[in-house]
C-alpha cells in the first residue's frame, strides 16, 4: 500500500522553537506607533482655478507656436506637480508630443516636464513641477486607508501620487522591488521609508531583515534592532556569502513546504498555527528502506517542526559596489531569488545610484518587473530602470515613476523622513529585545574554518566547550542533524558536521539512515 502523504495531526508536546523560527506568541511585542513620526505641517490652499486656466491657455499657446493643435481639457493639481490633459487633435502623433518636453519646460518658464500618454484614455498627460511644491509626510501616509487597510503580506507606504492620493503596494505580490536614483533624488530616504513600513506592521516573529550597506552609512542605523537576521553586511565578501546563504535557506523553505503538502508561505503558516493553537503535532510516513528478509518497503513515522516561517526581506543599498567585485556571483543569487523566491516568502529590495548596463544587466531587469526610479541623469538610464525615457524630468527629492508588474507607469512624490524619526523608531524597536543573529548567514560554508586543523580534529581541542553543548543538546531533545546544532549553537555548517562526525565516532549517536534520522544512543538527562 502507498504510505500517506499529507501530514496527519496527534496530541503531542510542542517542540522547541529555533531562532530564526521564532516562537508565535508575540504578545509582548508592541509594534511603533504614529507619534513618533513628526507631524505633518497645514498645507497651503491649492492653486484657484482661474490661475490653472490662465496657465492652460498658456500651454495650448506653446504647443500650438510648435505645431501641435489639440484642447487641454483638465488641469489637476497635486503637491509636486499639476497634471495637464492634452485631447490632441486628429493626426498629431503622441511621439512628436513627447519629444517636445524640454522645450516646452522651457517657454513654460519650469524646471522640468515630463509628457506621457495617459492609458485608456485620448489624451496626453503633461506634468508642470508646482512653484511651490508641498512636502509629504510618512505619519500621514501611514495613517492612510491605502496604508492601513491593505490587505496584503507586506505593503509598502511609497508615496503620493499627482493627484495627493495615498499610494501603498504590496511588496509580497511585487515580489522583487528594484530602485535606482541619482544622488539627491530621494532614493535613500524613500528607502528608509520602506523598511519603516514593514517595521511599523510586522512583528520580528513575522518578518526578518537582511540589509546590505556596502557604503557603510545609510542603513546602519538599523543595527541591533530585533528584527535583523544578521549585523548590517558591509563587506563585499560577505555580502556574497549572504546572498548564497539566502538561496540556501529559499531552497530548505521549498523542502519544508513539501513535507507539508503547501505551496507558499502563507498555507505553511497557517498549517503550523493550527497544529500550535491546537495543541498537536504534525507528522508524515516516509520511505526508510527495505526489509532484507522479505524485501517489503520500511515505512518511519516523522515529525514534522511546527516553527513558523517569517518573511524575509533583503534590502541591498548599493549593487553596483557588489557587482564590480563580484559581479557573476550576485547576478547568479539575485536571478535565483528573484525566479523563486516569492512563494518561500523571501523579497529582494535591491537599489542603486548607477543603473547602466553592467550594473542593471539584462538578466536583473527581467526578473524584476516591479521597479522604481527616481531622477536619473539621462534618458538612456531611465529606459534602463522603467523602459522608457522620463524619469530624467523629474524634480528629485522624492519624486519617483513606479511601474508595476503590468508594466503600467504611476508618478508618485515620495514621503519625506528625517533620521530622528528613524533613530526613535529604532531605538523604540531595540528597548523591546537584542536580534537572535543568525551565524551562519555571513560564513561560508565552503571556507575552512579559521582555527587550525589540530585543534578542531576529533580529538577534540578547540571546539570541546562546542562539543559538550552538543551532547547536552543531543541528549535532551533527542535530535541530531547538522542543521539542528546550528541553530542551537550559531555554528557554521562546517563546525557543526564535525561535531556531528565527532559524536558518530564517540557512539553518542548512530549513523543516518536512509530517511536521514540518526538513533540517539546515550540516554535522556532525566533517565536513570
Amino acid at each position: 500500500a502507498a504510505a500517506p502523504q499529507r501530514p496527519t495531526a496527534q496530541s503531542a508536546p510542542r517542540p522547541a522553537q529555533s531562532d530564526l523560527q521564532m516562537r508565535s506568541q508575540s504578545e509582548d511585542f508592541d509594534l511603533p506607533g504614529l507619534e513618533l513620526l513628526a507631524t505633518p505641517k497645514p498645507r497651503g490652499a491649492q492653486t484657484d482655478g482661474a490661475t490653472l486656466q490662465s496657465q492652460a491657455k498658456r500651454l495650448a499657446a506653446v504647443l500650438a507656436d510648435y505645431g501641435v493643435q489639440g484642447d487641454i481639457v483638465s488641469a489637476r493639481p497635486g503637491p509636486v506637480v499639476t497634471l495637464f490633459e492634452l485631447e490632441p487633435a486628429p493626426g498629431v502623433k503622441s511621439s512628436r508630443v513627447i519629444g517636445l518636453a524640454e522645450d516646452i519646460a522651457r517657454s513654460m518658464s519650469a524646471e522640468s516636464c515630463r509628457v506621457a500618454v495617459i492609458p485608456g484614455r485620448n489624451a496626453i498627460g503633461i506634468e508642470l513641477p508646482n512653484p511651490k511644491r508641498e512636502t509629504v509626510y510618512l505619519r500621514t501616509l501611514m495613517g492612510s486607508t491605502a496604508f492601513v487597510g491593505a490587505q496584503g503580506a507586506l505593503p509598502l507606504a511609497l508615496g503620493e501620487t499627482i493627484e495627493g492620493e495615498p499610494f501603498a503596494a504590496d511588496l509580497a505580490k511585487m515580489p522583487h522591488l528594484l530602485i535606482a536614483g541619482t544622488t539627491g533624488s530621494g532614493k535613500s530616504v524613500g528607502l528608509n521609508a520602506m523598511i519603516l513600513s514593514l517595521l511599523f506592521r510586522h512583528t520580528p516573529e513575522e518578518c526578518r531583515f537582511i540589509m546590505i550597506d556596502p557604503k557603510m552609512i545609510e542603513l546602519s542605523i538599523y543595527e541591533g534592532i530585533p528584527h535583523l537576521l544578521t549585523p548590517v553586511v558591509t563587506e563585499s565578501k560577505k555580502s556574497v556569502v549572504a546572498l548564497k546563504w539566502v538561496v540556501r535557506e529559499m531552497e530548505e523553505r521549498y523542502r519544508r513546504m513539501q513535507k507539508f503538502t503547501v505551496k507558499n508561505i502563507q498555507g505553511y503558516n497557517d498549517r503550523v498555527r493550527a497544529a500550535l493553537d491546537s495543541g498537536e503535532t504534525l507528522s508524515r510516513t516516509v520511505h526508510a528502506g527495505f526489509n532484507p528478509d522479505s524485501g517489503e518497503p520500511i515505512y518511519e513515522t516523522q515529525e514534522l517542526p511546527l516553527d513558523i516561517m517569517p518573511h524575509i526581506v533583503v534590502v541591498i543599498d548599493e549593487v553596483a559596489s557588489l557587482m564590480l567585485t563580484a559581479g557573476r556571483e550576485v547576478e547568479a543569487a539575485v536571478q535565483s531569488l528573484a525566479q523563486m523566491a516569492r512563494a518561500a516568502g523571501i523579497h529582494v529590495i535591491m537599489a542603486t545610484q548607477r543603473p547602466s548596463v553592467d550594473v542593471i544587466t539584462g538578466v536583473i531587469r527581467a526578473n524584476f518587473p516591479t521597479r522604481l526610479s527616481y531622477k536619473v541623469a539621462s534618458k538612456t538610464d531611465s529606459r534602463i530602470i522603467i523602459g522608457e525615457s522620463g524619469a530624467e524630468q523629474l524634480v528629485g527629492q522624492g519624486d519617483c515613476l513606479f511601474m508595476g508588474g503590468g508594466g503600467r507607469i504611476v508618478r508618485l512624490h515620495g514621503p519625506y523622513v528625517e533620521d530622528d524619526e528613524v533613530l526613535r523608531i529604532v531605538e523604540m524597536l531595540r528597548a523591546q529585545g537584542v536580534p537572535q543573529y543568525r551565524a551562519d548567514v555571513t560564513e561560508d560554508p565552503d571556507a575552512t574554518d579559521e582555527a587550525p586543523a589540530d585543534l578542531v580534529d576529533v580529538a577534540g581541542g578547540a571546539d570541546d566547550e562546542f562539543y559538550d553543548r552538543a551532547i547536552d543538546i543531543v541528549a535532551r531533545d533527542r535530535k541530531a542533524s547538522t542543521s539542528y546544532l546550528q541553530r542551537k549553537l550559531s555554528l557554521g555548517y562546517n563546525r557543526a558536521a564535525k561535531l556531528i562526525e565527532r559524536m558518530e565516532i564517540d557512539g553518542v549517536i548512530s549513523r543516518a539512515n536512509h530517511a536521514g534520522r540518526r538513533e540517539i544512543l546515550v540516554p535522556a538527562p532525566n533517565d536513570d
